[in-house]
């Protein structure tokens, strides 16, 4: 087996709610509660879930951004990273200590209408973390820029354009390309696709596949569309409401699902065949619950068709079943 690349264990990320005259805290938001997984080095672990469940969150925390980008986060537990020899754990890490790591683990953003400075020409946004990271010429960060335009599927000579005057599939390609200047070893891809039309979408999947093969990159993939996951990954780990609920070998994953939540999901995935009768399609019922009021014990156990006493009671740990996958349902 690979050796891993990053350890999360036990990652709880809670957000406070502030209110009253003298602002004090109401309510806390738990997004991210109990979480662990292990990244191996050269692989792709696909996570997701429906929207609200906190895996953009937990992306987030993993590159040790949340400090900055929301004031009074409470984060805990471990993150373990690998890539510098002995391991270290990001969360203890300061905004200064953080840096040399930063090169190492680098974000592909959601949305690539916005990840974009439009102030900045294609070749000053790709060739920021040269400066930040590297000590390169300009003639040696010129020429990076434009070979990694080339590897993205762009012309070099697009370098002095701005955001405005591409696609949206071309913008993603040059926020990949921002992504691997500096070499990094460990890539998070947030929903990278999700705001792409579909035949634009399978173009950028099969570019990241191509340059993980060739600069040996490892992603956590994270998405809420199971298809997209099971192509590109090779272990799936879902969440639901802050919590992991299944992770195992992608194939296991997607054809013998064995949480309720994992079952619902992957039948919801649309199928090609306009003839084929959806009468085995799962229906929950309700909205998933609120992260401000989430219920005792298993998160899912309100919209669980088949939930028990215990489920109520307790949060359920993950236990590895006959099929191989780890999941948290004492039922299945």
């Amino acid at each position: 087996m690979a050796e891993p690349l990053l350890e999360v264990r036990n990652l709880t990320v809670r957000f406070p709610i502030w209110g009253g005259v003298l602002r004090h805290k109401v309510a806390e938001v738990r997004a991210v509660d109990d979480v662990s997984l292990t990244l191996y080095k050269g692989e792709t672990l696909g996570l997701v879930g429906e929207s609200g469940c906190g895996k953009t969150t937990a992306a987030k925390a993993i590159c040790n951004i949340l400090k900055d980008t929301a004031p009074g986060v409470i984060e805990q537990g471990e993150i373990l990273f690998h890539g510098k020899g002995e391991p270290v754990n990001l969360l203890e890490l300061s905004r200064g200590d953080m840096r040399p790591y930063r090169q190492l683990i680098q974000m592909i953003f959601q949305d690539p209408f916005s990840s974009l400075n439009p102030r900045m020409t294609v070749r000053e946004i790709i060739e920021r973390p040269l400066i930040v990271h590297t000590d390169m010429t300009a003639d040696a960060r010129r020429n990076r820029v434009h070979e990694l335009l080339e590897k993205v599927g762009l012309q070099a000579a697009y370098d002095t354009r701005y955001p405005h005057e591409f696609s949206g599939g071309q913008r993603q390609r040059i926020g990949i390309a921002r992504s691997l200047a500096a070499r990094p070893q460990l890539i998070i891809a947030d929903e990278p696709v999700s705001a792409l039309d579909v035949s634009v979408q399978s173009q950028v999947i099969n570019l990241l596949q191509d340059l993980q093969d060739e600069f040996d990159l490892t992603f956590l993939f994270v998405a809420h569309d199971l298809s997209v996951v099971y192509h590109i990954s090779d272990r799936i780990a879902v969440m639901y409401l802050g919590n992991m609920v299944e992770i195992g070998d992608a194939e296991t994953v997607y054809r013998q699902p064995q949480h309720p939540y994992s079952q619902a999901l992957l039948s919801a995935v649309p199928q090609p065949n306009p003839s084929k009768t959806r009468e085995d399609r799962i229906k929950l019922k309700g909205e998933i619950p609120s992260p401000l009021n989430k219920p005792k014990g298993c998160g899912f156990h309100p919209r669980c068709p088949l939930a028990i006493d215990a489920c109520s009671k307790d949060v359920p740990q993950l236990a590895e079943k006959e099929s191989g996958q780890l999941a948290a349902c004492p039922v299945t």
